[in-house]
């Protein structure tokens, strides 16, 4: 989908204008320093992995398992894709195969022209651990972008480095969401068990599209709400009220995947 002069993208597979939640700090947002003390979680800078050292989570790479390529054998071909840093040590990272040896731009440029037309909206103001989580889950569907609703730095600790490759969006206040997805002629989706919301499971869900999600506990504000074309809930046949907002998002892209992915 091309991107409107606010929302074209620069090298790195970041917007340019407003759109640079995934850049790093703006010295001219208040959000954008953290005084020592207000990031219990660790989470600035963002972690540089999957891990680091190429584990996996909950334990150690067994000794006759690497992760990864290692340095390129013979000579590599003559391809402006591939970087030359990871030609020479190995490419350790979280990536699927086709996209070994390539430069984060080169990623982010080829995923931007598959993309699908789909965007996810997050609110974001008490950095959500789940952000990060439904970020790399984006990424894995190859959203056409995340759009952070509110402050503009954001929990990155469960993207695992996965928004390097993503257009990241943001939108200071719901309003300016709203706004931005009428422009783009998408479908407002809203995701939460309120009443009045039709059931996942069933709905067909429009192609062009942005699924927006409330954080943990507080859900879609009310303004968010009244701007929704549509409102879906995730049948739920246990004890528990509600799914955690991150496996919430997950399986909402899921639904719009089976029936829409090309």
């Amino acid at each position: 989908m091309p991107d409107t002069p606010d929302d074209a993208a620069h090298p790195g597979g970041v917007p340019a204008g407003h759109d640079v939640a995934a850049a790093g700090p703006d010295a001219t947002d208040p959000d954008a320093t953290d005084p020592a003390g207000t990031d219990p979680f660790g989470t600035d800078p963002a972690p540089q992995g999957p891990n680091p050292d190429g584990t996996p989570f909950g334990g150690e790479v067994a000794a006759d398992r690497e992760v990864g390529v290692g340095p390129w054998e013979g000579d590599a071909p003559d391809d402006a894709r591939l970087d030359p840093e990871l030609i020479v040590e190995g490419d350790r990272r979280n990536v699927v195969d086709r996209y070994r040896y390539w430069r984060v731009e080169a990623i982010a440029a080829d995923m931007a022209a598959r993309a699908q037309p789909l965007h996810l909206a997050l609110m974001n103001t008490g950095r959500d651990l789940n952000i990060g989580s439904l970020v790399r889950t984006a990424n894995a569907f190859n959203l056409a972008s995340v759009q952070i609703v509110g402050r503009r730095r954001w929990n990155r600790r469960g993207a695992m480095v996965t928004d390097r490759y993503l257009r990241i969006g943001h939108r200071s206040d719901a309003r300016e969401l709203v706004d931005w997805a009428r422009s783009e002629g998408l479908a407002i989706v809203g995701v939460d068990n309120l009443p009045g919301s039709v059931p996942l499971e069933g709905q067909a869900l429009p192609e062009r599209a942005v699924l927006v999600l409330g954080e943990e506990s507080a859900g879609l504000t009310d303004d968010l709400l009244a701007s929704c074309d549509l409102l879906v809930s995730i049948t739920q046949y246990g004890s528990t009220r509600s799914l955690n907002v991150a496996a919430a998002g997950a399986i909402a892209m899921h639904a719009w995947m089976v029936q829409h992915a090309r």
